[in-house]
């Protein structure tokens, strides 16, 4: 048996941004011909990457990116919603109380694992970026809760929504 172990760079392209990715290979060759291959992501220190990435995933999945008023609006929430109560963006993308979405449950649980280069998911990364440099204007009037308009939670019965956008309802 034979031990090979290297380090390969590949470049992700991602919209306009390339990622650098490093995986490390370990490779054990056999007689016979068999090939068994370990590979160990390694990965990127850059946090806010990967909260840009989560943050507009589920921006995408509660708005299936149907408008760029929608995905605004739903991320200017997330937005306030960090400003209001003091949150970072990390925890808001893990409420599961906020975001329906997380839940196994959800009718549209799925859409959390849109490919990369959707053109929907594009819009949404462009959207999320703009509110991560404070280039987002509040587009949802200082809301810091949301549902959809074919449900109604218990939280939203005592409330006024106090902006309806493509079928999302927004409260205070």
């Amino acid at each position: 048996m034979k031990n090979m172990s290297a380090l390969c760079g590949f470049l992700f392209f991602s919209g306009h941004i390339m990622w650098p990715v490093f995986i490390q290979n370990n490779l054990s060759f056999f007689r016979g011909g068999t090939i068994r291959m370990n590979l160990t992501l390694i990965k990127n220190p850059d946090e806010s990457k990967s909260v840009l990435y989560k943050i507009a995933r589920i921006v995408y999945a509660e708005t299936h990116a149907v408008s760029l008023h929608s995905v605004e609006a739903l991320t200017s929430m997330i937005a306030n919603n960090a400003r209001v109560y003091g949150r970072e963006y990390s925890d808001i993308v893990s409420d599961n109380d906020l975001f329906e979405v997380l839940t196994p449950e959800s009718k549209n649980h799925n859409l959390l694992s849109v490919n990369v280069s959707d053109e929907k998911f594009q819009m949404c990364l462009r959207v999320v970026t703009r509110m991560l440099h404070g280039a987002l204007d509040d587009c949802c009037n200082g809301a810091t809760r949301f549902h959809h308009a074919d449900e109604i939670p218990q939280w939203a019965t005592s409330r006024g929504y106090i902006a309806d956008i493509d079928g999302i309802l927004f409260y205070l």
